[in-house]
């Protein structure tokens, strides 16, 4: 036993990750890659509690490191919105608005393309889930305008959106379920997890009540870290104060995050303020890639056009492939690995998703002619 737990430790003490220096494709990580100034961020700030140094009770009122400015001013500016507060995910924050504002037995109105964590959230907090559908193969779309006989029949405590979803990479209207939230007097969740970050969304705008952010999926923050914006009217209620310890948030069970994924969100900002005014070149490298993926066979579900740099492709030639070779279906994740390339999940080859989001045109140039290089290794 004593010999089995000194190669334990010894694998601990070996920690490495096995797509470093790879063509990084992973929808879950090409928005959250760290930028110089959150890396040197991370190292300066990684023991423990290490924000917490100048801390008189509340996490955002600290002001050094500058975490009052960055959450009173800048996340209200760049999101839109009144009010801004850290979390410790986008699930948290969801759970946060549904665990103030609805109770048992309330019903949510949620999209069929929906993180899972929506439902899980909504589950906790004790809430019937009713999901709007969308239109099934190959699109999935979700027409916003099926909200409001829904609103009729279910009279739902809250109405989420999810903007895009992570399935798909659709975006759906949400500035028009915005308009419908306000006809029915509905408070409006906007789930932007892959998109505040990534592109330019304003809660103002769009008319909704919330809108949450993933620091680590879309922020080029390590996680788990999330942000939540809302309405000012709404402060007072998901931001309530506890009784006995007057300054500690309830919802956030005292304190949010206080680490290195706040501090490296923070270093990031600035990098992350200013590429979301970018927004049009990826999505026409997105349109770009799709389009060549599917000159081979290859079927990119979601909208068309397409309008976010998450993809999800039906691959029926490469799961033919899988049926036939000794890897199964890992065959496709070991092709890509010799080849410098980190994507699709080890073991799928049926569909996939892929980002192309942290990759310039010459490298997913490359990938393309990998996938033609590989299919012709197997025809």
């Amino acid at each position: 036993m004593e010999q089995k737990n000194t190669k334990s430790l010894q694998k601990l003490s070996k920690l490495r990750r096995q797509h470093k220096g790879l063509i990084n494709l992973m929808p879950l990580q090409t928005g959250g890659m760290l930028t110089d100034a959150a890396k040197e961020a991370l190292t300066e700030f990684g023991d423990g509690y290490s924000i917490c140094d100048f801390c008189q009770g509340s996490l955002c009122n600290i002001t050094n490191p500058a975490i009052r400015d960055f959450v009173r001013e800048l996340l209200p500016q760049f999101l839109g919105c009144d009010v801004a507060t850290i979390t410790h995910g986008a699930r948290e924050a969801k759970f946060m608005v549904m665990h103030s504002l609805a109770k048992p037995g309330d019903s949510i109105l949620v999209d069929a393309n929906r993180h899972y964590t929506t439902v899980v959230a909504a589950e906790r907090v004790g809430l019937n889930v009713v999901e709007v559908p969308n239109s099934g193969h190959p699109e999935f779309r979700v027409d916003v305008n099926e909200y409001a006989p829904l609103i009729k029949k279910h009279t739902p405590k809250l109405i989420l959106l999810t903007y895009p979803d992570g399935n798909y990479g659709n975006l759906p209207d949400a500035k028009r379920l915005g308009e419908i939230a306000q006809e029915y007097n509905i408070p409006y969740i906007l789930n932007g997890a892959y998109a505040v970050g990534r592109m330019l969304v304003s809660m103002e705008e769009i008319g909704a009540d919330f809108i949450i952010g993933s620091g680590h999926k879309s922020m080029a923050s390590a996680g788990p870290v999330g942000i939540l914006g809302m309405k000012k009217k709404w402060e007072e209620t998901v931001l309530r104060k506890s009784d006995t310890y007057g300054n500690k948030e309830i919802e956030l069970l005292g304190c949010s995050i206080r680490g290195v994924p706040l501090i490296t969100l923070m270093a990031s900002f600035p990098y992350v303020k200013e590429r979301i005014n970018h927004w049009d070149e990826q999505v026409s490298k997105a349109q770009w890639f799709s389009a060549e993926l599917e000159k081979l066979g290859f079927e990119q579900l979601g909208e068309k056009p397409h309008r976010h740099d998450l993809l999800h492709f039906n691959t029926p030639e490469l799961y033919e492939i899988s049926k036939r070779v000794r890897e199964k279906g890992y065959f496709l994740y070991k092709e890509l690995r010799e080849r410098g390339i980190w994507g699709p999940q080890p073991g799928l080859t049926k569909s996939f998703k892929l980002s192309t989001f942290a990759a310039d045109r010459q490298q997913l140039g490359f990938v393309i002619d990998s996938f033609k290089a590989i299919l012709s290794k197997y025809s």
